[in-house]
């Protein structure tokens, strides 16, 4: 499986960002897809996923309200991540991953990364 991240970019505090993230894998749809992010000088943190269908979706609780996930598995092969009333605290490298199985909410047991897109969010 190979995952494409794009979508990255400079904004003001206040803006939207859309991150895309595009897999290769023909099962896709089977696919549990996450979004992590590192800061300079920080720790990779999980922001949240996504299930194979769409249905089940968990955030943490710093971008609940802020963030969305969703997916298109009919034609695309992708999940975006809406990124809405962006903080600069939010800048990170933003990376997704993808594993067959488990529950949104674990960030563990990722097999496959993207090579992440660069979030700046100017105060």
């Amino acid at each position: 499986v190979q995952l494409q991240a794009s979508g990255g970019g400079l904004v003001q505090a206040g803006g939207s960002l859309r991150l895309s993230c595009t897999a290769s894998a023909r099962t896709f749809m089977s696919l549990v897809v996450g979004w992590f992010r590192q800061a300079p000088g920080k720790e990779r943190e999980f922001v949240g996923a996504i299930s194979g269908s769409g249905g089940s979706i968990y955030y943490i609780d710093s971008v609940k309200g802020r963030f969305t996930f969703s997916r298109d598995n009919a034609q695309k092969n992708t999940v975006y991540l809406q990124m809405n009333s962006l903080k600069p605290e939010d800048t990170a490298v933003y990376y997704c991953a993808a594993r067959r199985s488990g529950t949104v909410a674990s960030s563990r047991g990722f097999d496959y990364w993207g090579q992440g897109t660069q979030v700046t969010v100017s105060s």
